[in-house]
Parts: structure tokens; sequence; C-alpha cells
């Protein structure tokens, strides 16, 4: 029992290491204010291009699923409604205009990696590095968003009958979402990110980031659910509870991500020092 807690703490002890010394938290608040800014118009992008190729109606009752089984205590149903709504309905200037503003998450992620994998250096034009290598994430979009959105009828069917059958749709909800996450992380850590770890390492830390991220997720969904007056610590106004509580979600999301990140070139070094 002994030998095995001191194993586990060397194992979480390498995984840090790449981020000792460095202040994850402001890395992943870092990355949380370029990802509010992002947040909603790669959403749109993401809509619209699915919308053009798996039809606007379709993408509308397949969203309508979701809308109708998410807790209503914070408005959630309203603003997805809304955001599928606007989606749906881009025109290609405006989703031009939104490729700007979408592409600022890249640059987040890629300046807090490079502070990670090479503190110290000066790499020139990182933030415009980071936009365009996060751009191509929305070729798969449309694949990856219907991939989860064909599975809400099933999974919101289940999730309605309670009991096991209700334990059973979170189960598939979350394989869906991780199944989906997972080939976004590989491209985040081994192509935005600067380090370029091995693809095993990569597909092995980016699967386990993926699912701890689709637990986080529905966790936030059961958050959204219970009754807690979000208003209260801010003189009543409800909404800027809500979107404070939302910043938080996004902020522990990202440092789930960096942590992810740092494990991933700790397993490449490994492996590389082990090879050579």
């Amino acid at each position: 029992m002994g030998s095995g807690w001191r194993r586990t703490k060397r194992i979480i002890s390498a995984a840090f290491r790449p981020v000792r010394g460095r202040d994850l938290s402001l890395h992943a608040a870092a990355i949380t204010f370029y990802g509010a800014i992002a947040v909603v118009p790669v959403a749109l992008l993401a809509i619209w291009l699915t919308s053009l190729v798996a039809g606007a109606d379709r993408v509308r009752r397949l969203t309508s699923y979701a809308v109708e089984a998410l807790p209503t205590a914070i408005g959630t149903p309203r603003a997805v409604a809304a955001l599928v709504d606007a989606g749906v309905e881009l025109t290609p200037v405006l989703a031009l205009a939104s490729l700007l503003p979408a592409s600022l998450y890249g640059e987040g992620l890629r300046r807090a990696f490079v502070s990670v994998a090479a503190p110290g250096t000066d790499e020139h034009l990182v933030g415009w590095r980071g936009r365009l290598l996060l751009m191509p994430l929305l070729a798969p979009a449309p694949a990856l968003l219907l991939a989860i959105l064909l599975a809400l009828p099933l999974t919101t069917r289940l999730v309605r009958q309670g009991g096991w059958a209700g334990a059973l749709g979170v189960v598939l909800s979350f394989l869906a979402v991780w199944l989906v996450l997972t080939p976004v992380l590989l491209w985040v850590f081994r192509v935005v990110g600067p380090a370029s770890p091995d693809w095993l390492s990569t597909l092995a830390i980016g699967s386990f980031t993926a699912a701890n991220l689709s637990g986080f997720l529905h966790g936030f969904v059961l958050f959204a659910s219970l009754p807690l007056d979000l208003g209260v610590p801010f003189g009543g106004f409800d909404e800027i509870g809500a979107g404070v509580a939302v910043l938080l979600w996004l902020y522990l999301f990202h440092v789930i991500v960096l942590a992810g990140y740092s494990a991933t070139l700790a397993l490449s070094g490994w492996r590389a020092r082990r090879q050579g």
C-alpha cells in the first residue's frame, strides 16, 4: 500500500513538472479571458457549418432535445435556443466577421502552452500562430457536432425515464462528448501547442483529459439544476451571478486542459529519454 502510494505521488509529480514554478491559475485565467471572447463566435460558426451540411431544420430539431432537457435554474435553455437560432441564421458576411474573435481562442491556448513548454523563449507572432493553427478545427466541426446532436434524442429520452435508464442516458451522453473532445484535444496538444509531443503520449493523455472534461461539462449541467440564488453576492443581479458562474466553470475547464497538456509533455519526454 505504501509503495503504491509513493509510486502514485511520483507519477503525479512528474506529470506536473512542466508547470512547476509557473502560475497555472494565472495561465488558465488568461485562456479563460480569450475563451470568453471566442466561445460564442466558435459556437455560431460550428452551428452554421453544421446547418449547411445537415440542414437548418434538422439542427433545430436535434438541438430542441437538449433545450428541453437542460435545467432552467440559470436560464440555460433560453440561452442555448437563442444561440442555435443565431447560428443557423448566420450569413456568410457575419460568419466571416466571427472568424476573428473565434480565432482568439487559439491565441490564448498558444500563449499559455508556450509559457509551459518553452518558458523564457520569445516566439515571434505567437498570437497569429495560435489563431491560424486552431482554424483547421472548423473543418471537422459539422461532423463532431452532428455526432453529439444525433445522440441527443436517445440520451434525453433515457434521462427523462429516470432510474437505471436515466443513468444509462448519462453514460451514453458522457461517451459521446468524450469521443468528440478526444480528436479536438489531440489537435490542440499536438499542433496548437509548440512542443509537438509524440502521438502515443498525446493520444493517451489527450483521451484521458477529454474524459475528465466530459465529466466536468456534465457536472456543470448538474450545477445549473441546483436551486442556487447566484445573484446574492452581486446585489440580487441574477444575470451577473450566472455570468460569473459560467466564467468560473470555464476557468476550471482550462485548468484541466493545462494540466493535461503538462502531463502530455511529461509523458512524451519520459518516452523520449527511455527510447534514447
